[in-house]
Order: C-alpha cells, then structure tokens, then sequence
C-alpha cells in the first residue's frame, strides 16, 4: 500500500481509492483538485478525516503485505478419514487432525492456531498469499474440524492447509500428505 501526497496550489486534495477487483489492495491518493470538488467544501474536517482513513489504510494493510504467522515446527495436520487409497460412495465426510497447534475461525488471531483448507485435486498455492476461494481451495472459516462435500466420480487428490487468521499458509507451512480417493 502507499499512500502520495500532491500539493494544491489553490485548491484542496480530493481523495481517490483504487482496488483491485478482488479488494486485496487499497490505494489511497490525495491528488489536487478544484474548487468544483464536493470534497473541497467540506473544511479541516473533511481533510483530517481523510488522514484519519489514510493511517486506518496504512494499520490495515492487506494481508499479503504482511509476515506470515510462525508455527511450530513440529505441528502436524493430517486426514483422520478418508485414508489414502480409499474408495466411498459420495458425499464424502472428511475428517481433519492437528497436533501441535489449535483450532480458531478466520479472523480471530491467536497464536499457535488456525483455520482448515482442503484443497481438491490441486497444488499448494503461494504460501507468501492468501489462499484462493475456490473449488479446488476450500475454506473452514468457522473453526470446523470436518466436512462433508460433494466430488464427481472419479479419482480425486485432497490435501490439507492450515491459514492463519488472514487466510495465509503459516510459516512453515502446516500441511498434510496429499491423499488420493476414488468416488463411485
């Protein structure tokens, strides 16, 4: 994130916020503006309350500007069912296991803890990054321990992450031995 500042020589700055598509990026310009501006009209205010939203920007940066939450290096997450080669009927109930560090919702930092992704016949993605949202990259927000879902038939792999409270892979990362299950 970064935040630029021009000066105006007879008028206020009027603010401007560019975002990604997906809103994991914020950019804040003052840039000048004129007299027309509906934000010229408004006083020091408008003006402090522009700063004010610039600091809150700059302590809420997006996530991926932002370390990666350690874990302990003995942490382990692993499928306590399906197991490896099995074959089932769908839907599929998995069942996730973690040793070594604890279970919280996104959103609720906390040391040593984190949230479930299964990720379904996909690599691991950019551990520096939040995890996609997507069909292949399931999220467990809510803190739960098991699932159950639906797969085609076929041949499917399945792996676990663990994200920290902001969606990003700890460091080091906290995964589980890819799987392959078959569904009939």
């Amino acid at each position: 994130m970064r935040l630029q500042a021009r000066a105006a020589t007879r008028s206020r700055p009027r603010e401007r916020k560019v975002g990604s598509a997906t809103g994991d990026a914020l950019i804040l310009m003052l840039v000048p503006g004129d007299a027309s501006d509906a934000g010229s009209q408004r006083g020091d205010k408008s003006m402090q309350s522009r700063i004010i939203l610039a600091v809150a920007a700059l302590l809420f940066a997006p996530a991926a500007t932002r370390a990666q939450t350690p874990a302990p290096s003995d942490a382990k997450l692993y499928f306590i069912s399906p197991q490896n080669g099995e074959t089932i009927q769908g839907p599929v109930t998995i069942r996730f296991g973690l040793v070594g560090m604890g279970v919280a919702p996104a959103g609720v930092e906390k040391e040593k803890t984190g949230h479930h992704h299964l990720l379904v016949d996909t690599g691991l993605p950019k551990m520096d990054e939040p995890i996609p949202t997507d069909d292949k990259h399931r999220h467990f927000g809510g803190g739960q321990t098991e699932a159950t879902i639906t797969l085609p038939p076929g041949q499917h792999t399945l792996q676990l992450l663990l994200g920290d409270w902001t969606h990003i892979p700890h460091k080091p990362a906290v995964t589980s031995e890819k799987i392959t299950i078959t569904v009939k």
